[in-house]
Order: C-alpha cells, then sequence, then structure tokens
C-alpha cells in the first residue's frame, strides 16, 4: 500500500511561536483503513538513544497547528519525541469525504499513530504514550481499552462525543428529541445524495449573539479570534458535515474504559461546562494508575493554550513515571 500524495504547507503556520529547542518537520503515515493522515513531528535536540514519545490530537475540529501543537511542541521541549496528527478527512490529512467524523476510524487515528512511532529509530517502542485534548481526549480513552502497547493516556478537558451527540449538552435530549434529531439527520443525507456535496453544519458560531452560553463565548474566544483562529479548522469556519452526528449518535466509545490497565491521567478544569465529561469517565476507570486532576478557575479553553493553567510539570513527570 502506498500513501496518498498530500499538500503540506512548509511554512510554520501554528498558532504558537516556533520552539528553539527542539526540531520540526512534516511526515505523514497510513491508519488501518489505507487513509493517509498527516502530522507534525517534534523532537528535542542534542538528545542520544531510544527516547519516550508521545502522540497527540484535538481538540475535536482542531487541527494540528492549534492546540495539540502546542502540547506537542512543549512536550517535546520536556524530552519526548511527539507527534501532534490531524484526524482523517481534516486539516492536512487524507481521506474523502472531506469534513466527516468517525468513532471508529478517528480511535484508528490513534493507533496507527502509536504504529509510526514505534518504528522510529530514535524511539522506544515500550514507551509510548497519548494524549487527547477535548472531543479527543474521550477517543484517546477509548483507543487506551484497545491498544495494548500505550503504557499511559492523558485525557485533557476531554468530552465523550457520542454522549454530547445522543444526548444533548448536560444530557438534556430525551427519546423523543433524539428521534427527531435522527429524522432530520437523514433527511439531510437525501439532500447531500442529490446534491453530490455534503452541508456543512457550521463552526462556532460567528458573530457572537448576546444571548449565547458561556461554553459558545468560550469557543468564541478561541476559534474566532487571533488566540486560535486557524483557516484549515473546521470549528474556526464552516464545521463538520451535518451527518457526521449519526454514527456518533448510536455507538458509545467508552464501553470498555473500565478496562483500561495503564496509566491515566484525566485533567479538567473546575469552572468548565464540560467538567461531568471528566468525572463520569473517570468514575468508571479501575486501578490504582488512575487520577484525575481539576485545576482551579479554569475554564474549557483554558486547557487548550494557557500556559501557565496547563500543568505541563504534571504531565512531564506523569510520561517519565509510566513511560520507564
Amino acid at each position: 500500500m502506498e500513501n496518498e500524495k498530500l499538500i503540506l504547507t512548509d511554512e510554520w503556520d501554528k498558532t504558537f511561536p516556533k520552539s528553539d529547542k527542539v526540531n520540526h518537520e512534516k511526515v505523514t503515515f497510513r491508519n488501518r483503513y489505507g487513509i493517509t493522515l498527516a502530522a507534525d513531528l517534534y523532537k528535542p535536540k542534542n538528545t542520544k538513544g531510544k527516547l519516550p514519545a508521545v502522540a497527540v490530537c484535538g481538540p475535536f475540529g482542531a487541527v494540528k497547528e492549534q492546540s495539540s501543537g502546542l502540547y506537542a511542541q512543549e512536550l517535546a521541549e520536556r524530552g519526548f519525541v511527539t507527534i501532534a496528527f490531524d484526524p482523517s478527512f481534516t486539516g492536512e490529512s487524507g481521506g474523502q469525504p472531506r469534513y466527516v467524523a468517525s468513532p471508529d476510524i478517528n480511535t484508528e487515528d490513534f493507533s496507527a499513530a502509536v504504529d509510526f512511532l514505534s518504528v522510529q529509530e530514535n524511539i522506544d517502542p515500550e514507551r509510548i504514550g497519548i494524549l487527547g485534548i477535548c472531543g479527543w481526549g474521550g477517543m484517546a480513552l477509548n483507543v487506551a481499552a484497545m491498544d495494548t502497547r500505550i503504557k499511559a493516556t492523558v485525557a485533557s478537558t476531554m468530552y465523550d462525543m457520542t454522549r454530547v451527540n445522543a444526548r444533548g449538552y448536560f444530557d438534556s435530549m430525551d427519546t423523543d428529541a433524539r428521534y427527531e434529531q435522527r429524522k432530520t439527520l437523514n433527511k439531510q443525507r437525501i439532500e447531500d445524495y442529490k446534491n453530490g456535496s455534503y452541508q456543512l453544519g457550521g463552526g462556532v458560531v460567528d458573530p457572537l449573539p448576546e444571548d449565547a452560553p458561556f461554553y459558545v463565548r468560550d469557543y468564541y474566544d478561541y476559534y474566532k479570534t487571533k488566540r486560535g483562529y486557524h483557516k484549515r479548522s473546521l470549528n474556526s469556519n464552516g464545521g463538520w458535515n451535518m451527518t457526521s452526528a449519526l454514527s456518533f449518535m448510536n455507538m458509545p466509545i467508552l464501553a470498555y474504559s473500565d478496562e483500561i490497565r495503564s496509566a491515566v491521567l484525566v485533567i479538567h478544569g473546575e469552572k468548565a461546562h464540560s467538567r461531568y465529561f471528566s468525572e463520569d469517565a473517570f468514575k468508571k476507570l479501575n486501578g490504582d494508575n488512575k487520577e484525575l486532576l481539576i485545576i482551579p478557575s479554569a475554564v474549557h479553553t483554558d486547557l487548550y493554550d494557557r500556559m501557565d493553567v496547563i500543568p505541563f510539570d504534571k504531565l512531564e513527570n506523569f510520561f517519565y513515571e509510566n513511560l520507564k
């Protein structure tokens, strides 16, 4: 099998400054479904031997030039080889149609990143961890339940995307509301088929309504401002295909998270609207190598890019301790 030929930008177009402490290069790798993924590879300078590695992805609807790249670069400064990758069908990664998501394929994307890291000459394949942000925090827990090669997992400011799609925010949707939602989305399937294209659901609302709830304002402050806007980010622009929600409504991702034997660190902001996702997910985890860390006063997107809020010292210690 050959990798799809991707168009990768040569310029530094991240939402964060480039570090002079790490080497950076673009790489590609293929997942089990034959989709070629694009990633940024970060390697600490002046190191020898085989190093521990971490694959990073998220938030859901973001690209590697945003939050995941910032995490990856910072962890590389601390001695890890890291990659921040674009999920299938998004960013610089391949796959058609564009802007579609899948609980299965997106879980596979993380395992494909582990495939890639496992065969690099400067990486110890027995010392690989993963880190998922927002919706990819849930994906990270899902893949940790499946992929025994992963020795440590971090879920930062996590969402369970299957839960929020099936039940709405704060579990506000009942069975009748879900049925109406499925009717709407299946009707959209017909329209998409007739049109030969996929209707986008829209990214973060812009302009921001005066009565927008806090969590919408929180997202706007990141995705729609200079702080975090990126031209390839779905959330910054037109959003996912509307019908992407269908599979997430029908396929819960955390069914076997109680069987994760490797170490897990779940991090969330005290004042984040999404805190209940992490707390409920943590309750299901088993073993004394699992930890929930609540960051005082932090909101959801503080853990996207606030360097004074993200507990990088804790992340460094957690990965070193569990990637021995």
